[in-house]
This record gives C-alpha cells, sequence and structure tokens, in this order.
C-alpha cells in the first residue's frame, strides 16, 4: 500500500517496511504534497517539510547517500525556499545521517547552515550509540537482514546544535509556522510538529502503521504508559489529519481521534493486565501464555503486529517491574555456557531420541514446541554429531517460524539467526 494512501487505519503489509536499497526502512522516492506548505519527503520513513516565515523545517536528513541525495532533489521539485532547520524526529541511528549532504546543498546555494534541532534527551543516545556502535552495528544487521559486518562504519552521528525540551517554535507564530513538541514514545527523545494552520500533525515514532513497538526483543525498554500520554497529548490537538511516520496517513478528525486514543487505551490495557496477573503471582512465561488481548482494541487495522507485537509490550512491563530473574533459582548464578553444555550433553544419553522427538512434532505442525525439544541440544557447545544435527534442524525450522510470524522484526530474527547458525557466524551476534 502506498504512503500516502490517505486512509484512517489500514496497516501496510509487513513487505512495505522491507528495506529496498542498501538503507534499511526506505519509505519510497519523491515528494507528496499534503496541504499549503505541507509536504511529505520520502527517505527513511515519512520525512516531514513544512514551509514558515523563517524557511523550510525538515523533520529527518534521511540515511545519506542516495536516499538523502534523492530527497533533496525531490524536494526542490517543489520548492526553492532555503532549507532554515533540520529536526530529528527521534536519536535512532540511519534517520539522520544525511545531514552532511543538507549542510553541503545550503553550501552549495550560498545560504546560512540549517540549525539542526532535537529534543534534549537526544546528545545523551547519541552518546551511548557511539560508547556501543560495534553492538548497534550488529544488532541493526540481524533486525534488518544484512550479512556480517554490512553495517560496520555506516551509522553515522551527526549531533544537533540546539535541544528543546517540551516545545519549540519554528517561525514567527504569528504568522507561518510550526510548532516542535515533545512526544516520548519509542524513545524519549522522539519529537511531534503540529502545524496549527492546517491542523495536520506529523506523529512522527509515535505514530506508526503497526502496533507501538514496544518492548522489541534487543532493544531497551519502552513505557508503554509513557506512550499511551503523549498519543492522548496529540489527540487533545484535534488533528484533521495526521502524518504517519511509516504508513498512509489518517484523515479526518474522526478517524484520528478512534486510532490515538484507541491506541492509548490499547496500551493502557497491557499494563494493567499484566501488573493484575504479576501482583497474583504469576511468572513472565505464565503471564505471556495467559495474555487474552481484548478484540476491540486490538483486532483493528492499525493495531496489526507488522512490526511489533502485543507480547511484546507485556515483557517490557514484566521488565520494567521484575528484572532480569526469570524465576529459576538456577539461573541467579549460572556455570559457564561451555561448561553447562558439556555437563547436558553427557546427561543425554539419547539424543536421537530427542532429535526424533522434535522432528515428530515439526511435522505435526507445531514448530514452536519442536524448537523447545531441539533447545535440549542445539544450543551446546560440543563436537557431538547430534548437537550438530539438532542445530541444522533448528536453522531449518527457525525458516518455518518466520513465515508463521506477522512481526517483521521476527521474521528478521529468525531468518538471520538460521543463516548465522548456517554459515557458522552465530558466535558474532550471541545466537544460541
Amino acid at each position: 500500500m502506498s504512503t500516502s494512501e490517505p486512509v484512517a487505519g489500514a496497516a501496510a503489509a509487513p513487505a512495505a517496511r522491507a528495506p529496498r536499497s542498501e538503507h534499511f526502512l526506505v519509505s519510497g522516492e519523491g515528494i507528496e504534497p499534503v496541504a499549503e506548505g505541507v509536504w511529505i519527503l520520502k527517505g527513511q520513513g515519512n520525512s516531514l517539510v513544512v514551509d514558515t516565515d523563517a524557511g523550510l523545517v525538515v523533520v529527518d536528513a534521511g540515511p545519506g547517500g542516495r536516499v538523502t541525495a534523492g530527497m533533496i532533489v525531490a524536494l526542490r521539485t517543489a520548492t526553492d525556499a532555503p532549507v532554515h532547520a533540520i529536526c530529528h524526529s527521534h536519536g535512532h541511528l540511519g534517520y539522520n545521517g544525511g545531514v552532511p549532504l543538507w549542510l553541503e546543498h545550503a553550501r552549495s546555494r550560498g545560504e546560512p547552515a540549517p540549525r539542526l534541532v532535537a529534543h534534549a534527551n537526544l546528545p545523551k543516545r547519541q552518546a551511548r550509540y557511539r560508547e556501543t556502535m560495534p553492538l548497534q552495528e550488529r544488532m541493526a544487521e540481524l533486525q534488518f537482514r544484512r550479512e556480517p559486518l554490512a553495517m560496520s562504519g555506516k551509522l553515522a552521528v551527526h549531533p544537533p546544535t540546539e535541544t528543546f525540551d517540551d516545545r519549540l517554535v519554528m517561525g514567527d507564530p504569528r504568522g507561518r509556522h510550526a510548532v516542535l513538541l515533545a512526544a516520548p514514545s519509542e524513545t524519549d527523545d522522539a519529537i511531534a510538529v503540529w502545524h496549527p494552520a492546517t491542523r495536520i500533525l506529523y506523529g512522527g515514532p509515535a505514530v506508526i502503521d503497526s502496533i507501538p513497538n514496544v518492548g522489541t526483543p534487543f532493544r531497551t525498554m519502552r513505557d508503554p504508559v509513557r506512550w499511551a500520554d503523549t498519543l492522548e497529548r496529540l489527540a487533545a490537538l484535534h488533528p484533521r489529519a495526521v502524518i504517519r511516520e511509516f504508513g498512509p496517513r489518517i484523515e479526518g478528525e474522526d478517524d484520528v481521534q478512534r486510532v490515538l486514543t484507541q491506541t492509548a487505551r490499547a496500551l493502557r490495557w497491557v499494563r494493567a493486565e499484566v501488573v493484575r496477573m504479576m501482583n497474583e503471582g504469576m511468572a513472565e512465561a505464565a503471564i505471556l501464555a495467559g495474555l487474552r488481548f481484548p478484540p476491540e482494541l486490538f483486532d483493528t487495522p492499525w493495531m496489526q503486529p507488522t512490526y511489533g507485537d502485543p507480547h511484546w509490550i507485556a515483557r517490557d512491563v514484566w521488565r520494567s517491574e521484575n528484572g532480569w530473574w526469570d524465576r529459576n533459582p538456577t539461573t541467579l548464578h549460572p556455570s559457564a555456557p561451555v561448561d553447562v553444555g558439556r555437563a547436558i550433553a553427557e546427561a543425554i544419553t539419547d539424543k536421537p531420541a530427542v532429535l526424533a522427538n522434535a522432528r515428530r512434532l515439526a511435522e505435526s505442525g507445531d514448530t514452536q514446541l519442536a524448537l523447545h525439544v531441539l533447545d535440549l541440544l542445539a544450543t551446546l557447545e560440543s563436537d557431538d554429531p547430534s548437537i550438530g544435527e539438532a542445530r541444522r534442524i533448528k536453522a531449518e525450522l527457525m525458516r518455518r517460524r518466520a513465515g508463521e510470524v506477522r512481526s517483521y522484526i521476527s521474521k528478521s530474527l529468525y531468518r538471520a539467526a538460521a543463516d548465522a547458525i548456517d554459515a557458522g557466524t552465530a558466535g558474532r551476534f550471541g545466537i544460541r
């Protein structure tokens, strides 16, 4: 589905979020007028351009390279106004790798360098990413289906020249202007953009074409209640249209209210239900198995698990209140993995029976349960041929499992892990 189609909630198919170039999450090419002085600029997701009295305000510079170069060319087909500011929608890597190209564009036109604006929390995030860059590169390779080392040195970090806390007016507040708003959601440095003259809202990472991406498997925690608070504050502006970071825009005040407020209600429901179950003494696995998501909140077009997943939200709630312990005392002070593997490999004397049981489960259609059985052997460090066979079967079943789940991230991790096991590169990613 085109990201320019003005429908209320229809979620794009997972393939719409797959990378289409050397950069991931590229949404397409070109520029789309939304209202007078407001455009969607296609790049890494939907970037925004607003014409203000001070000049053009661009949200997100794009990932760099030919994607950002194409964004600049597309912009100049719509307007010749100078770029006054480039704003970070949030601090995740990739969205603003193209800042140097925009600065060079301004220099080539004899114009002042654009202001580089971000929320006040963004520099702290960038400091963390600089410190953990090899880890960030490996996670990007897994999540976005890249070969080992494909992202090495390619995730640039460009600091802002100024930051704000709650809101910042861009342009003359008595004339053509836009308002940057703190919108903590996927990150604590996310922003939204409000255009009062047209009542158009750019939701940034707070509004995407999938269930909110809380609890993603190997990222830091994301607070669902904070995200719900943000959606309710944005709904209180009574926008007539919302531009999503990914996916079709939402048209009409009634549809906007429905999408934003019902999403907030769903996030609050997960928090309340998981807390109720935790208070009853249930552990994480039991909670995940016992959750029953109300269809009126979760079976809507804009809450489909095409990127995130509702069970991941529950896991973040659990982590936020319970820490890392899985309630198994054995894991409090574990032995070294190599020692554990050796001991278990020696203890399981009928390894072919384990493999046969896993195969029977897989043949009956229970891929996930088969994976659990295989892990009795597949996660061990040993040269035993049965363990090698368990890994081979596990890789095969992970590819099958990728076809059974809907989340793009889950599909990516299953396939990337299977490829890494087959290629002997699992150790680079810490995959078991």
